[in-house]
């Protein structure tokens, strides 16, 4: 059997490589043995949705040429921050995200874009270039690998008719099974077409939120993936949202990955695990405790956590999510497998025991050793995130704690090991700095931290003031305040961001 027979993904199984290997041949040989007429480059703008450029394949020597050196793009329209005067940029394919598009009658072939300027450098603002400059300055600092994963949270929506028989209790839908769970089956094919898209999917599942109106019903659900590069981690969701949404609208249901629906029922979030990893050794447990370098990186995440709102929660719905008593953070701090908290450190299999032994007694093989599975989780982000400015803030602030004095200190100061919402702990969440309340003051904290982020040229100075402007034209200092009990209101301003990023 071939290494990579077991993959889903169509080019890793033909070429029998990992696609980090991919180089523009394989790509040629792949479209040519398999009769791809099209070719789809895509690129994300500043609104973090997925662009297209469709190329009808005229033949080999075109096919080489478009793959060789990409295409021109105006800029000015993709980047607000970008003069129209000088706004032409290529867009140069990345062999490696290349995936057979799983929706067109025609057989096509799809792939990721950089971005360029004029001078054929790349263009320091863009989307995929903050996460490569944030990872490559982490690397020659800490000597370390940054890994990361998404947990993809989204809402089904349909006709409430069609969902009548085997009921589930509202705000009891974790980890319900079909039939009881509606859309198990949609979700099971969006996983397929995101792992055959390159998707590294660890799992997916039904979540808390389901429940209904007069008319309509709403089903929470979530895909979650693998630990891998930073970079990858971020396309990979990228275009999992992409499918997400084309199969919903092929089926005829409305997906939303909205931070909240309606008041009073789980929000969306966007949690982001990490993982430091060396030479293929997880660096985030030692003697079987969270290591001193997770901590450190705790710390500066913590410390970072006010300013990174304004990457990963981008519209005035998201402060509607992060309130008390919704499994969604208010405060800074962490603590162990506690969902009151900021950051979490989720169970990382570190017992002393064999568990699969004790529960198959008849195997004898002992399974195979795998790199530790231990991450901490950051919980505040929602689907408004942009996410690779949001992983590129967050290996900012990793490499902040990382290279921070009193970081041990600090990460020590701010762990909790109780539910700080809960009466008899007032006293310690009166200690704690709260998250931002809304845009306009995620975007205050942004400029108050804007130095970590522009640190080694990471994040440039015209995108962060683009950042700040946007989030203060909402104007939604207050916001939470002057709608309390307003439900018409909030209904009009959720449906207005339905559909963010």
């Amino acid at each position: 059997m071939k290494e990579n027979a077991l993959n889903p993904n169509p080019l890793v199984r033909f070429l029998d490589k990992t696609a980090d290997q991919f180089t523009r041949e394989e790509n040629i040989n792949f479209i040519e043995a398999h009769e791809i007429e099209m070719l789809n480059f895509h690129y994300v703008a500043e609104d973090g949705k997925l662009k297209t450029l469709n190329f009808n394949i005229n033949g080999k020597e075109h096919l080489e040429t478009v793959l060789s050196t990409g295409e021109r793009v105006d800029g000015s329209s993709l980047f607000s921050y970008i003069d129209a005067g000088s706004s032409d940029l290529y867009v140069v394919p990345r062999y490696k995200t290349a995936f057979v598009n799983p929706f067109e009658e025609i057989p096509t072939l799809d792939i990721l874009c950089s971005y360029y300027n004029s001078e054929g450098k790349p263009l320091e603002s863009a989307p995929e270039y903050l996460i490569r400059k944030a990872h490559t300055e982490f690397k020659k600092s800490t000597g370390m690998n940054f890994r990361a994963l998404g947990e993809l949270e989204y809402y089904v929506m349909t006709e409430r008719d069609e969902c009548e028989m085997y009921p589930t209790p509202d705000q009891k839908g974790y980890h319900a099974s079909d039939p009881f769970a509606k859309f198990e089956a949609f979700r099971r094919e969006a996983m397929h077409l995101i792992a055959q898209a390159g998707g590294q999917i660890k799992y997916g599942h039904s979540e808390v939120g389901n429940f209904h109106t007069d008319d309509m019903y709403y089903e929470q659900q979530e895909i979650e993936f693998l630990p891998c590069m930073a970079e990858d981690a971020a396309d990979q969701m990228v275009i999992a949202k992409w499918i997400l949404r084309k199969l919903s609208y092929e089926y005829g249901f409305t997906v939303s990955l909205a931070p909240k629906i309606t008041v009073g029922k789980a929000g969306s979030g966007l949690h982001i695990h990490m993982m430091l990893e060396k030479d293929g050794k997880n660096m985030m447990v030692k003697d079987g405790s969270l290591s001193d370098e997770a901590k450190r990186m705790i710390a500066g995440i913590l410390e970072s956590a006010s300013a990174l709102t304004a990457f990963g929660n981008t519209i005035p719905t998201s402060y509607l999510r992060l309130v008390p008593h919704q499994e969604a953070p208010t405060n800074i701090c962490w603590g162990d497998r506690n969902r009151s908290v900021l950051v979490r450190v989720p169970l990382g299999w570190l017992a002393d025991v064999n568990m699969v032994d004790d529960a198959n007694p008849q195997q004898k093989e002992k399974p195979k050793k795998h790199m530790g599975q231990q991450t901490v989780e950051i919980r505040s982000g929602d689907g408004s995130a942009d996410i690779y400015a949001y992983i590129a803030g967050l290996i900012v602030a990793a490499k902040h704690g990382l290279e921070k004095d009193n970081a041990l200190d600090v990460a020590e100061k701010l762990y909790v090991d109780v539910n700080i919402f809960e009466d008899e702990h007032k006293d310690k969440l009166e200690q704690l700095k709260g998250l931002p309340d809304s845009c306009y003051e995620s975007a205050e904290e942004l400029e108050k931290m804007r130095h970590i982020f522009e640190a080694n040229h990471v994040f440039p100075k015209g995108m962060i003031d683009a950042v700040i402007k946007k989030l203060k034209s909402f104007d939604d200092k207050n916001l939470s305040e002057e709608l309390y009990g307003k439900h018409d209101e909030i209904a009009k301003l959720v449906e207005s961001y339905l559909h963010c990023m």
